[in-house]
């Protein structure tokens, strides 16, 4: 019996769009179900923010987690209608912790102990994972008006994915963003799944190689940013190294701050 589609019933009024297929050169067909994984919009729209207000709202209805969907720059087809996608079963984060994948990326990129003019934060083992943010706004309400500020003056694609979060979209459609990073992108969905638990993140803007996240309880205070900062260079070594170049310089743009965003080299 041939799989039904998760698309076979879009809500009304959206743009025009189809599934995605992915391109064979990326396709791991082991892990290929043939199920269809995400939905685009065949046109860049102003009003793509609109429709993920509305979608996102509904997203527990009908299954489906809305995402605003940039493309690569002279590029419009790459990744998303060109299928340069390597979509894969959600199960593969589940055997994930975010503190074990932040460990193995801080082992990776974080300075020897030896050099000089390092901050104090990274003179040391991975120092684990940062105390959950307190208080804060709706995470939904923080979302909401992160798409409406991201739609001003931009045009974006409008995606769905089949998904009961945000953090597992990336997984699902085989987003392949920080591929100079990890090849692995449950490792990301891991990590983020995490910050949806302890800083009421949420997915809502994906680039080829970028992607912003609403946070609704961020750290208030330098301290807790500067171990927020740490979980970041683990997860995004370009935002510090390529950005501002010192954590504590970093960390101190993260205090209150209630928008993510990352982009890998």
């Amino acid at each position: 019996m041939p799989i039904e589609s998760p698309f076979s019933r879009l809500p009304d009024d959206l743009p025009e769009g189809a599934p995605v297929e992915p391109d064979p050169a990326y396709l791991d067909e082991e892990e290929w179900s043939g199920r269809d994984f995400l939905w685009v919009s065949n046109e860049p729209a102003g009003d793509a923010a609109v429709h993920w207000m509305r979608l996102f709202e509904r997203r527990e209805e009908t299954g489906l987690y809305p995402l605003l969907l940039n493309t690569l720059h002279g590029e419009p087809g790459r990744p998303w209608h060109e299928g340069e996608l390597w979509p894969t079963p959600v199960g593969t984060i589940d055997v994930l912790t975010a503190n074990g994948v932040l460990r193995r990326f801080w082992d990776a990129v974080a300075p020897e102990p030896e050099d000089d003019g390092t901050d104090d934060l990274l003179s040391g083992p991975w120092p684990g994972l940062a105390a959950a943010g307190e208080g804060g706004e709706d995470p939904d309400v923080v979302a909401r008006r992160l798409a409406e500020s991201l739609s001003i003056g931009r045009d974006w694609l409008l995606g769905l994915v089949p998904a009961a979060r945000g953090a597992d979209t990336l997984t699902i459609v085989g987003w392949g963003g920080p591929g100079n990073h990890t090849n692995h992108t449950q490792e990301i969905s891991a990590v983020v799944r995490s910050w949806e638990e302890r800083f009421g993140a949420r997915v809502v803007a994906v680039g080829f190689d970028e992607l912003s996240l609403s946070v609704a309880a961020p750290p208030v205070t330098l301290d807790h940013a500067l171990r927020v900062a740490a979980e970041h260079l683990a997860f995004c070594p370009d935002n510090i190294w390529q950005g501002v170049g010192s954590l504590e310089d970093y960390a101190e743009g993260l205090v209150g701050a209630d928008h993510w965003s990352f982009w890998w080299d």
